[in-house]
C-alpha cells in the first residue's frame, strides 16, 4: 500500500519532487500524472497529481520535501529578485490566476475560453499583479 506524501497541480511539479526523493534514496511513484497531463482541468477533481511513497518512508519524505533549497539554487545560478510594483518589496512569488474561471467555463460550455496566466503575489502588502508575457 502506498501513501500520498504530496499533491501537485501539474505533472512536472510532481516529477521534480519525485527526482528529489529518489536522489535521497526514497522510492516514490507518481499517480494520475497522465490523466491530468491530458486534461489539466480535472486536477482539482482528482486531488491533483499525487506523489506516493511506502508507509515506512512517509515521514522522511515529508521532511525532504519541506526543505527550502531555493537559496542554494539562487547562490549557484544567481537571480534577479521579482519586485512588487505596489510596495517595492522583494518578498514575492508567482501564482496562477484564472484556473477556477477556466474550469467553470469548461464545465458550462465544454470548451476553455479563459487562459490561465501567472501573477505576482506580494507577501508584504498582499497585492496581486498580473504579468503579461
Amino acid at each position: 500500500m502506498l501513501l500520498t506524501v504530496a499533491h501537485f497541480d501539474f505533472p512536472y511539479q510532481a516529477q521534480i519532487a519525485l527526482a528529489q526523493l529518489e536522489s535521497e534514496g526514497i522510492n516514490a511513484w507518481v499517480a494520475d500524472e497522465f490523466t491530468i497531463g491530458m486534461q489539466w482541468l480535472y486536477s482539482n477533481a482528482l486531488g491533483g497529481v499525487r506523489l506516493q511513497v511506502e508507509p515506512q518512508q512517509l515521514q522522511r519524505a515529508r521532511e525532504i520535501l519541506a526543505q527550502d533549497r531555493s537559496a542554494d539554487v539562487e547562490a549557484q545560478e544567481g537571480c534577479d529578485p521579482l519586485v512588487c510594483p505596489c510596495c517595492g518589496s522583494t518578498r514575492t512569488h508567482y501564482r496562477p490566476v484564472g484556473r477556477r474561471l477556466a474550469f467553470l467555463v469548461f464545465v458550462g460550455l465544454e470548451f476553455p475560453l479563459f487562459p490561465v496566466r501567472n501573477a505576482v503575489h506580494c507577501d508584504a502588502c498582499g497585492s496581486l499583479s498580473r504579468l503579461y508575457d
